[in-house]
C-alpha cells in the first residue's frame, strides 16, 4: 500500500530516487572509510584507526536512516553493490592504498561533495516535490557529514 501522506506519488517516487542517490554514495563512503581504517599505518595510526571507525559507524546509522527513509517513503531501498556502483557519484578507488594523508583528504574531498548534493537535495526535496519531511531528513544528514568533513579539515593546518 502507497503512502497516502499529502505528496503526490509521482513526488515519492523522485524523492525516493534522491534517496536512493544518497544511499548509493554513503554506501561507496562507509566501504572507503572502513578500507581506510583497515589500512591505516604510521604515525598516528591508533589516532587515525579509531577515528576512521567512529566515522563508519556514523554513516552505519546514516545508512539505515536513509534506506528506511525510502521505505517511509513506500519505495523499495536498493541494497546490492551493484546498484550502489550504478547510482553513486563517489567513486571507489580499488587497489589504492594510499598513505594516511591521502587518506584523509579523499576522504574530505567525498564528504564534501556529498554535502554538495545534499544542499541541492534539500531544495528540490523542500520546493519542487513538497517534501519538507525529506528536506529536514537530508539537512540532518547534510550537518553530520559537515562536522566529519571539519574534522577532517582540522588535519590540514
Amino acid at each position: 500500500m502507497k503512502p497516502k501522506i499529502g505528496i503526490t506519488p509521482e513526488n515519492l517516487e523522485a524523492v525516493g530516487h534522491l534517496l536512493g542517490l544518497v544511499l548509493a554514495d554513503e554506501m561507496v563512503l562507509y566501504v572507503k572509510t572502513r578500507k581506510f581504517h583497515w589500512n591505516v599505518a604510521g604515525e598516528s595510526f591508533m589516532e587515525l584507526h579509531t577515528l576512521f571507525e567512529s566515522q563508519y559507524h556514523q554513516l552505519e546509522e546514516s545508512i539505515d536512516q536513509t534506506a528506511e527513509r525510502i521505505s517511509k517513503l513506500g519505495m523499495p531501498a536498493i541494497g546490492t553493490m551493484e546498484e550502489f556502483g550504478k547510482l553513486a557519484t563517489l567513486k571507489e578507488s580499488p587497489g589504492k592504498y594510499p598513505a594516511s594523508p591521502e587518506m584523509k583528504k579523499e576522504l574530505l574531498e567525498d564528504h564534501e561533495a556529498l554535502i554538495i548534493h545534499l544542499r541541492k537535495y534539500i531544495e528540490q526535496c523542500a520546493g519542487t516535490y513538497q517534501d519538507s519531511g525529506s528536506a529536514d531528513f537530508l539537512t540532518g544528514l547534510m550537518e553530520q557529514h559537515e562536522t566529519i568533513a571539519w574534522t577532517l579539515r582540522r588535519y590540514f593546518k
